[in-house]
């Protein structure tokens, strides 16, 4: 995937106008920085986005002005162990979707195992991840704080995980192939 520089407003594929590379992304954040906008920064798969994604975006956006996600590339993905399946959506699809969410200011990727690199280049204000996570466990929190940044864990919908949205789809389909295979026994 290329990614572009393309800024929200610009004439473009309206859902292309905030993905970036980490590079690009840098220079539009030390511009807004020196306005005094404050960047948010979290990052994960978002294979299978759902309801609890949505809602974590709007509560992290509102920590500051500019929220930032960082997606893993699909290596980084595969080398995580959520399993050979996944993810499901390659990166070129899950940055389309994420940069939808009105909430969401940039996208951008990262390939390492965690977001260290990234975050030691984007520098943001705070980060933020889900409530799977306590602060200490939060991978760049420590480096974040050390600066004078801050960060928070938000709680989940409960409910809503992919997890649990793909075991639905497993036992939806599951019921769906023992009532085709019923009604061609009868």
């Amino acid at each position: 995937m290329q990614l572009i520089l393309i800024k929200k407003g610009e004439v473009m594929n309206s859902l292309e106008r905030i993905i970036l590379d980490r590079n690009a992304l840098k220079k539009v954040l030390d511009a807004e920085k020196a306005k005094g906008k404050k960047v948010v920064f979290t990052n994960g798969c978002f294979d299978i986005l759902h309801r609890g994604h949505i809602d974590y975006m709007e509560k992290s956006k509102a920590y500051g002005d500019i929220l930032v996600v960082a997606l893993n590339t699909d290596a980084s993905v595969k080398r995580l162990g959520k399993g050979s399946a996944r993810p499901f959506n390659n990166l070129d699809d899950r940055a389309f979707h994420m940069a939808g969410l009105r909430s969401i200011d940039y996208v951008t990727q990262f390939d390492e195992d965690t977001p260290m690199e990234i975050l030691q280049v984007l520098r943001p204000d705070v980060i933020v991840k889900g409530g799977d996570y306590s602060i200490p466990e939060i991978v760049g929190s420590d480096f974040v704080m050390g600066y004078g940044g801050k960060a928070y864990s938000i709680p989940f919908v409960e409910g809503c995980s992919t997890t649990s949205w793909l075991a639905s789809v497993q036992e939806k389909l599951e019921i769906e192939a023992r009532e085709k295979k019923s009604s061609k026994a009868g």
